[in-house]
């Protein structure tokens, strides 16, 4: 049986299977006009989830008609385009320590491969020149690549962190909107 806290997410991995409940509107059932999360939002929780081990259930309340909210199809639509790139680093994962430094969560695939997964800011469209992480180390002959992007980005170890080059088009023409995946071959 899962524990389920409910609208919250741990502050750090649970020793327990665990799910966390929210609600994808502010509440549990069907409210005409309901404020609606954004989809930012929504997948950054996920992501924040599955980094500490857990589950995402989220609810959406159906109307009387058996019908959801315009919004929630929106939603919905906004977080498959986002899983679309980005599932390979939330499906069939496990979390690793360090599992969040700041804006970036880290899972870990059953080939060992790490992904460290960038959460965007508010507004943030394009993506930094570089991003830097410091509590995962690439092995010597590791490659890091950026899911949604051809080839492997450039990346290199200073004063004892990572940091990762990304090219200019894929700052400008990022894979997908809210946050992106970079592929760690191979770790320490």
């Amino acid at each position: 049986n899962y524990r389920t806290p409910e609208q919250q997410i741990p502050e750090k991995p649970l020793d327990y299977p665990w799910e966390t409940c929210m609600t994808m509107a502010s509440s549990w059932s069907y409210v005409p006009g309901d404020q609606y999360k954004p989809a930012r939002t929504i997948i950054h929780y996920l992501v924040d989830i599955v980094a500490k081990g857990g589950n995402y259930l989220l609810n959406i309340g159906p109307s009387p008609q058996g019908d959801y909210d315009t919004t929630a199809y929106s939603r919905m639509k906004e977080i498959g385009a986002w899983m679309k790139v980005n599932g390979d680093a939330i499906y069939a994962t496990r979390p690793v320590a360090p599992y969040k430094e700041n804006n970036i969560c880290f899972t870990q695939n059953k080939d060992k491969r790490v992904n460290a997964i960038y959460l965007a800011a508010e507004g943030e469209k394009t993506m930094p020149a570089t991003i830097t992480l410091k509590g995962v180390k690439p092995a010597k002959k590791a490659s890091i690549s950026l899911l949604g992007f051809k080839g492997n980005l450039k990346w290199k170890t200073v004063n004892g962190e990572t940091v990762v080059s990304i090219p200019a088009s894929a700052q400008k023409m990022p894979p997908c909107n809210y946050a992106w995946t970079f592929v760690i071959s191979a770790i320490e």
